[in-house]
């Protein structure tokens, strides 16, 4: 090992610098397996609508600044809270 320790930041870019510049062998003492999964992966669904159904929640997405897929996500996940909410 060359006496460094892998850097401790939240910071992309300087992580990106970091490991330009350093190699993961040099920290194998650092390193430790996980058991548990470290990142979620979000799920795809497809929803279908019809072609008037489609333009409308396009239009109402271009109102709020965000693509459709946003504004349907959106209705999704509030909808689930609101329903948890009344199953409680």
């Amino acid at each position: 090992m060359n006496g460094n320790r892998i850097l401790q930041t939240d910071s992309i870019q300087e992580l990106a610098d970091f490991w330009d510049t350093h190699d993961l062998t040099d920290f194998d003492a650092e390193l430790e397996e996980v058991e548990e999964q470290v990142f979620d992966r979000q799920t795809t669904v497809t929803v279908s609508l019809d072609p008037d159904e489609s333009r409308i929640v396009s239009a109402l997405a271009r109102l709020q600044g965000v693509s459709h897929a946003q504004l349907i996500t959106r209705w999704v996940v509030e909808r689930i809270h609101a329903s948890s909410r009344s199953v409680t």
